[in-house]
């Protein structure tokens, strides 16, 4: 995964009401959650909600689908596999030379 799309996405994952907000989309699974729901659910203005959706969305952490008159956000699963993996896959290599040449 390339290094810009990591930031952007660990950027928007920075503020508190969009982590908040991914959290609860991660955790409705494969379906989705309507938007609807999120602000019921976090009592975060239409407005405000909007905003923070659009970008986690244009950050590649979420789509949304429409059935009929109802919106839902639904967790890209691959992206937020692929940040993690980023930060991760290289744990403690430096630290594995070290110990190889001692």
């Amino acid at each position: 995964m390339e290094i810009e799309i990591v930031a952007k996405a660990l950027k928007e994952l920075g503020h508190p009401t969009r982590l908040m907000l991914f959290k609860a989309v991660v955790k409705a699974g494969y379906q989705g959650i309507a938007v609807g729901a999120l602000q019921e659910r976090l009592a975060i203005p239409g407005s405000t909600l909007s905003h923070h959706l659009s970008a986690l969305a244009s950050a590649g952490l979420i789509h949304q689908r429409r059935e009929g008159r109802t919106l839902f956000c639904v967790a890209e699963y691959q992206t937020l596999q692929g940040v993690l993996s980023f930060i991760q896959d290289e744990c403690c290599a430096d630290d594995a030379q070290t110990n190889h040449s001692k």
